[in-house]
């Protein structure tokens, strides 16, 4: 190897550990940033709305997926302890046949919270696009953000960057059988979150392929 190739190999690893350095930094800034934020039980301060992130539902009976239903459950019980007033069910809704926030509506409904009280956001197909909707349509200000704990730092960062002074309710109830593919998936997702928040600052879709439904809010 002459020495050229070596320098080239050094400054390469150089870099990459650099890259490396970088994003850990992002991943910890927004950890703990974050991680005061999260709640596991009823000390959670009260606001206005609870907002539930979409989540796989099964496309035959459409019913929620494990992950999703322990979030539903979660807003229900924020609800009926007095600490949110209406809850917004964000989720994907961009074919006919698939609809995350009728499944979830419908979930919520079934044990106890009247439909009066639930919202639908059908174009939550992101995170992002849930936390840019919540303030841009849905004109929130303050919020309850439920999911699970390795979910709600990216949740929680995203939404307070664009508006949305929010805390979180941990929606674990038992440890996910996919729980490391969870882990891992964040690492990407966290690192184009703070990408997108003071970076790229996509437009998220202002109105839904219903635009009456965006009406329900009003």
């Amino acid at each position: 190897m002459s020495i050229s190739v070596k320098k080239l190999f050094v400054s390469g690893l150089l870099l990459l550990f650099l890259i490396l350095v970088i994003f850990a930094s992002i991943l910890i800034h927004v950890h703990n940033a974050t991680d005061k934020l999260i709640y596991e039980d009823a000390a959670i301060p009260r606001k206005p709305v609870a907002i539930v992130f979409g989540a796989h539902v099964t496309p035959y009976n459409m019913l929620p997926s494990e992950v999703l239903a322990y979030r539903i459950i979660a807003a229900v019980n924020l609800y009926k302890t007095g600490k949110v007033e209406k809850i917004i069910m964000s989720g994907d809704n961009r074919v006919s046949h698939y609809n995350e926030p009728e499944v979830m509506m419908k979930y919520a409904a079934g044990h106890g919270v009247p439909e009066e009280d639930i919202v639908m956001d059908f174009a939550g197909r992101r995170t992002y696009d849930t936390c840019y909707r919540a303030k841009k349509i849905f004109q929130i200000d303050e919020a309850i953000l439920v999911t699970q704990r390795y979910h709600l730092y990216r949740a929680l960062y995203t939404c307070n960057a664009l508006g949305v002074n929010s805390v979180g309710m941990n929606a674990d109830s038992k440890p996910l059988i996919n729980q490391t593919f969870y882990n891992i998936r964040e690492i990407p997702a966290t690192l184009l979150a703070v990408w997108q928040v003071y970076i790229s600052r996509p437009k998220a879709q202002i109105f839904s392929d219903v635009t009456s439904r965006d009406s329900q809010a009003s």
